[in-house]
């Protein structure tokens, strides 16, 4: 048996290709959009790909599973279980199979066996791969979003980010019974998740690529727990709140992801662009925060592209209008541009005009972020401005600047009303929220903004006041 982990940093998940190289054939478990990843690995290993599958139905990313099964002639495979409500509403119109538990799928020399392991949502199944060309029992478990390092997944995505009231504690309670079951199996079953750290869908998921069930089952503190009622408090205490893009995934992943081949975007000049801001348009800057606090068009946002450019895009652009970017117009870079929005859903980017140019935009006006220190001009000005936190609520609550007015990025849009009028400090943890905070705040007519240098964490490493949510300093 062969096991290639692919891993999106810009997603924090991982796909697998499982392969018998013996037969040379090969399955691929929770592939995203970029197909092309999984087609050239396969190439690599001199494999064929003739099954798809997933662990569930996704909701931080749109899923691959059914291009890539279209693309390759290969079988797929959905989830079958967790009732009427939660089936794949495609499955039927792409030939899928539907898998439940107990049941087993042979890809050469390697047996798949389906474990349902409902919690996270009530269709999520687990894989307990055989090698029964060395043995006759299972040497690891792609756990999806079931069992992480260190962590498990979330069972209150679908009240929170889906809007299915009531699912949260029952997800809770139907997580526990599946760990608690799980973790019979033998200490040296390999766990492979389908995310690491910085994903959205645990607390404390770790940074190691994988990990042994015994491990887990010593230091994991989920499985540490063996009281229900302790379980449930514990998991659905202190999760971070969820991006907002993820009800959208949710549904485009259980109604069907196109399996359209996607245009790359053209490049354009700086008339269309211009045009675009005078109709509101929106126009994404996605230059470094620096670059783009010196000096930008008029009426742009800034969501930087780094790693945490689709959290960000995924919560502020509109998904059922055209957009514009400044950014790299270049042919490779606006086909990188549409691949890596794409695994979100994003697909109505109307252009991409070129960052070096960005002075032929200025003559439909320029605006500039004021950079104000944490430790010093804050202090000595408190009580003169309003001090806008977008950090999230969980860290506003552990710790946060006396006074400070906490809205969370993904919701400052719809909530610009409830600023005071005045001068805005914004801020977050470190810099980088509040910098695409100050542009929306722009965006939406406030102007005497400056965005607080190194955030929150400086102004706690400089000893300055600081107020939790139970008003102890």
């Amino acid at each position: 048996m062969l096991l290639r982990r692919l891993f999106d940093d810009k997603l924090a998940q991982a796909s697998y290709l499982v392969a018998c190289e013996h037969n040379k054939v090969a399955l691929v478990v929770d592939p995203n959009r970029d197909i092309d990843q999984y087609l050239e690995a396969a190439a690599r290993d001199n494999v064929r790909i003739v099954a798809v599958t997933e662990t569930h139905i996704h909701a931080d990313y749109v899923s691959g599973s059914r291009e890539l099964a279209k693309q390759t002639g290969a079988k797929l495979y959905l989830s079958g279980e967790g009732g009427p409500e939660w089936q794949y509403e495609f499955a039927s119109q792409s030939g899928a199979t539907l898998l439940c538990d107990g049941m087993h799928v042979t890809v050469g020399d390697v047996r798949v066996e389906v474990c349902h392991t409902p919690g996270h949502t009530p269709e999520h199944l687990t894989f307990l791969l055989t090698d029964t060309a060395v043995g006759n029992e299972p040497m690891g478990a792609l756990t999806g979003d079931f069992i992480f390092v260190g962590d498990v997944g979330r069972p209150d995505l679908l009240e929170r980010a889906a809007g299915f009231t009531g699912t949260m504690e029952a997800g809770a309670r139907e997580l526990f019974k599946s760990l608690s079951e799980f973790k019979k199996r033998p200490d040296y079953l390999q766990i492979w998740p389908g995310h690491g750290a910085g994903s959205a869908c645990g607390k404390a998921l770790g940074a190691m690529p994988q990990s042994t069930l015994g491990y887990e089952r010593l230091f994991n503190w989920a499985l540490l727990i063996d009281d229900e009622e302790e379980f449930v408090r514990e998991v659905l205490s202190g999760q971070p709140e969820p991006p907002k893009y993820f009800a959208r995934m949710k549904h485009v992943n259980r109604v069907g992801p196109s399996d359209a081949p996607r245009d790359i975007p053209p490049a354009v000049d700086a008339s269309r662009v211009l045009s675009a801001l005078e109709k509101n348009v929106r126009v994404i800057d996605v230059r470094p925060t620096p670059e783009f606090g010196k000096a930008h068009a008029k009426g742009t946002i800034n969501i930087p592209r780094n790693k945490s450019f689709l959290t960000w895009a995924g919560a502020l652009a509109p998904y059922d209008e055209d957009i514009l970017i400044i950014g790299d117009a270049t042919d490779a870079g606006r086909a990188s541009l549409a691949k890596d929005l794409s695994l979100i859903g994003i697909e109505r980017v109307a252009g991409v005009f070129p960052a070096e140019s960005i002075n032929d935009l200025f003559a439909g006006g320029i605006e500039s972020v004021a950079v104000r220190s944490s430790t010093t001009d804050v202090v000595k000005s408190n009580g003169s401005h309003v001090i806008l936190d977008v950090r999230k609520r969980s860290e506003y609550n552990e710790g946060h600047i006396p006074n400070a007015l906490n809205i969370p990025l993904a919701e400052l849009p719809d909530r610009i009303a409830e600023i005071p009028e005045g001068e805005i400090v914004v801020h977050c943890q470190g810099g980088s929220r509040s910098a695409i905070a100050a542009s929306i705040l722009q965006l939406h007519g406030r102007n005497d903004i400056s965005n607080m240098s190194g955030g929150f964490s400086e102004w706690a490493r400089s000893g300055n006041t600081i107020e939790r949510n139970n008003g102890d300093d």
